[in-house]
């Protein structure tokens, strides 16, 4: 039986690594794992890669290993200390558009997209469930959601164009998992839980490991399409509190824009005043159509995660 071939963006992150170890136990897929920098450990079988996803040798790679899938996780997902919006741009944007480049141009087959919650963009009049027909306005003033608004309108041109490239694309909720580290779970780490008065922050959360299911169900289902990947639920910031055994500390939406100004001006926080919508309005995200139009169920309830979440936590204290 001839191996399909699946070529991994962003394979040493958090979510690639786990999506590499995945298919790798796959004896029927041959694995080309791509990041810009040298992994960890290297699973037997996998092929590894290292580019930079905006760098010219992208097209050799996609020549030269002639993968039937790509996985495109490349992103910037928490920038660091000496990142900028420039940088962030030029990873996220030219490099999906580098990396589209190659695979028309060296005939993959179909390419699964690692989009977000966040390119519904963080609004008042959001719905209170967002579905795939829900516009994508990512707001501007953040990288992250209007990169991933930028690369869906990147991809929406090329479905037009270059319908022989099969898409999948996954708007991703939050995830959680034992050990993630990020913006989100920073917040859940204070003292005192943040929270706006007058919104109750609601948040849909997806186990890591249902990712990477619907990415294998993916390479295998001949389904293609827009899909968002949450699990069931929602939890509003009180109900997560209350979860911790915390209590919210509510304050006046302009009290916390106002200090989030001072701090980020005296550098004493990643976070500025567009922080606030970030919190205030979550996107929250709808997977009905992921189990019955896609065909992959997730396993955990978006309150099943964050208590397999919890636990991991209180286990390490």
């Amino acid at each position: 039986m001839k191996q399909k071939k699946v070529l991994v963006t962003g394979s040493s992150g958090y979510l690639g690594s786990q999506t590499v170890a995945a298919l790798a136990k796959r004896p029927d897929l041959q694995i080309v794992a791509l990041d810009v920098r040298e992994p960890a450990t290297r699973l037997p079988g996998a092929i590894y890669e290292v580019a930079d996803i905006r760098a010219p040798e992208i097209d050799g790679i996609i020549e030269r290993n002639a993968p039937d899938v790509i996985v495109h996780l490349a992103s910037i997902v928490t920038p660091g200390k000496n990142s900028n919006r420039a940088f962030e741009y030029d990873v996220d944007v030219n490099g999906t558009r580098n990396l589209l480049h190659g695979c028309v141009k060296h005939g993959v087959k179909r390419v699964i997209v690692s989009s977000s919650g966040a390119a519904y963009g963080y609004y008042a009049d959001n719905p209170e469930w967002l579905v795939e027909s829900d516009s994508i306005r990512g707001n501007d003033v953040f990288a992250y959601s209007c990169h991933k608004r930028l690369v869906e309108e990147m991809l929406q041109d090329y479905r037009q164009r270059h319908p022989e490239l099969e898409q999948i694309v996954f708007r991703i909720g939050t995830i959680l998992g034992p050990t993630v580290r990020n913006q989100i779970t920073d917040l859940f780490e204070k003292p005192k839980i943040l929270a706006i008065a007058g919104s109750d922050s609601p948040f849909v959360f997806v186990h890591d490991q249902d990712v990477v299911g619907a990415i294998l169900h993916g390479i295998d289902s001949a389904r293609v399409g827009i899909f968002n990947v949450a699990g069931d639920g929602k939890l509003t910031i009180f109900e997560i509190a209350q979860r911790l055994g915390k209590t919210c500390r509510v304050l006046p939406a302009g009290l916390i824009q106002a200090a989030l100004w001072l701090l980020k001006k005296l550098n004493l926080t990643q976070y500025g005043p567009e922080q606030l919508d970030f919190l205030r309005y979550r996107p929250v995200l709808l997977n009905t159509r992921l189990k019955e139009e896609f065909g992959y169920i997730p396993k955990l309830t978006s309150a099943q995660v964050f208590e397999l979440y919890r636990n991991a936590r209180q286990n390490e204290k």
